[in-house]
């Protein structure tokens, strides 16, 4: 069970929606008050829990729809610089350097390579002359000639 764990959270950007996630929770846990008063509030406390929200649905759609990790990304990334006006300094600057942490990370992840039955390391069996990383060069197969006196 412990590795079907870690294969599905190697194949997304498991770190970025988990930043997203908890930045979005705290960005909604901030102005959390009875709805009347949060109501009365006005611009204070319904943005917060919008883009608090946003943030966190952004970071779960990165888990269980990888291939939206680009928009993802960058809208995580929009909220979180948007709560820093909006939102209590971003939460106390908490929700807001995690929204951008987090959306640069979904942003930045890209899938492993599957990799190939047959491939081995490069250069791991060259031969001399085939141009390999650490193989031997040959005067004339484009390898600069060694200079000497």
């Amino acid at each position: 069970m412990l590795l079907t764990w870690r294969r599905w959270r190697r194949a997304r950007p498991f770190w970025g929606g988990l930043a997203a996630v908890l930045a979005g929770a705290e960005l909604c846990a901030i102005p959390l008050a009875p709805l009347k008063i949060m109501l009365q509030q006005g611009i204070a406390g319904i943005p917060s829990v919008l883009m608090g929200l946003v943030m966190i649905v952004m970071g779960l759609s990165a888990w269980f729809a990888p291939h939206y990790r680009g928009l993802a990304g960058v809208l995580t990334v929009l909220c979180a610089a948007a709560a820093l006006v909006m939102s209590n300094l971003g939460g106390f600057l908490i929700g807001t350097v995690l929204g951008i942490l987090g959306g640069s990370m979904m942003f930045a992840w890209q899938p492993a390579a599957p990799a190939e039955p047959g491939a081995a390391a490069p250069g791991a069996d060259a031969e001399p002359g085939d141009g390999a990383p650490g193989a031997g060069a040959e005067p004339g197969d484009g390898a600069p000639a060694p200079s000497g006196p």
